[in-house]
């Protein structure tokens, strides 16, 4: 590890993590942790030595200018700290970890954060992630949020881990921290398979939500909500000039439709109207929101320059639709 400054004194601390690379489809994870820094004005205070963790050919180093003289930027995993309190609002302080998934060594690479975790008083670490799946752009992000932990899934209403199969940093991390009885939570968002490439706004927006009210904090939203609907707009503008691709959406969004119906009670509206009471009075920098806005359910994108979207998949015998095809940005299955 080396210390960038010393270790500050935290109020209540909670642990965020995101890793760029498998765990990151759309960069939706690593997007929302550098929104909290952005949004707080983050102050790094801590960094992995990138010699420990990372092969160099995979994830290279690069090189810029300051003021004329070249220096190197390696590859690696920083921690900050943001103060969220101000204006006699009660304070809790987050510890931001961000980086690159590493190539190497990730048992000890768990050990070091927690060691931080350790030494800061961090009461809970919640790890975010995004993967790919069959769900429709033009309907509200799924989220679901998983733990290791039986009693922390039953007062935290979040379901027990159950995943088998391969996995990435975040399903590592979470499982050191059960080992060192430290409470964890991950939090998981669904990515259009259809529509991968970053940046992917709406996704990160409600992996913001979920973590606001996961933790109890209003969040500043800042350009996120406008950034999520014109995200949405290019992708419907992108569809649009597809029958195939149009054709498919709709296919999605009937299936997500149907399988969503049981969720239109009580539990969900009354989540999504305690949201709103939060918000009502705006905030700066913020939205003042409205039912239905923030947990990206209305939200539309103008974004320009983007790849068409790949055509749907074949169908397969049974006639419903095939695997998505891997691609280099794709994220692991849903480890719930």
């Amino acid at each position: 590890m080396i210390e960038l400054e010393g270790v500050p004194e935290l109020i209540d601390p909670v642990m965020i993590c995101a890793f760029e690379g498998w765990n990151d489809a759309g960069d939706a994870a690593s997007s929302a942790v550098a929104h909290l820094d952005r949004e707080w004005k983050g102050e790094v205070f801590g960094a992995l030595d990138a010699e420990d963790y990372y092969d160099f050919q995979v994830n290279r180093p690069t090189i810029w200018l300051d003021g004329g003289v070249r220096k190197v930027t390696w590859p690696t995993t920083r921690l900050s700290v943001v103060r969220t309190g101000g204006d006699g609002k009660p304070s809790r302080d987050l510890v931001l970890v961000r980086g690159i998934e590493p190539s190497m060594r990730w048992r000890s690479f768990c050990n070091e954060i927690l060691g931080f975790a350790h030494e800061l008083g961090v009461e809970l670490v919640v790890v975010l992630g995004s993967l790919l799946g069959d769900t429709p752009h033009t309907r509200p992000v799924p989220v679901s949020g998983v733990t290791s932990d039986p009693d922390l899934a039953r007062t935290m209403d979040l379901e027990e881990s159950r995943y088998e199969g391969p996995t990435g940093i975040v399903g590592i991390l979470q499982e050191a921290c059960a080992h060192a009885g430290v409470p964890a939570v991950s939090l998981w968002a669904a990515v259009p398979h259809y529509v991968s490439q970053p940046p992917n706004p709406k996704a990160t927006l409600a992996l913001l939500n979920r973590l606001e009210d996961l933790i109890d904090l209003r969040i500043p939203l800042g350009e996120l909500p406008e950034d999520a609907r014109a995200w949405q707009l290019g992708v419907d503008q992108l569809a649009a000039e597809d029958s195939e691709v149009a054709e498919y959406v709709q296919s999605l969004e009937e299936a997500r439709d149907t399988a969503d119906l049981p969720e239109a009670s009580g539990e969900a509206i009354a989540r999504e109207f305690e949201r709103y009471l939060r918000r009502r009075d705006g905030q700066p920098g913020g939205l003042a929101a409205e039912p239905g806005l923030t947990d990206g359910s209305f939200l539309r994108d103008t974004s320009s320059g983007r790849t068409r979207p790949p055509r749907p998949p074949a169908k397969d015998s049974d006639g419903g639709p095939a695997p998505a095809p891997e691609e280099e940005s794709e994220g692991p299955e849903n480890e719930s």
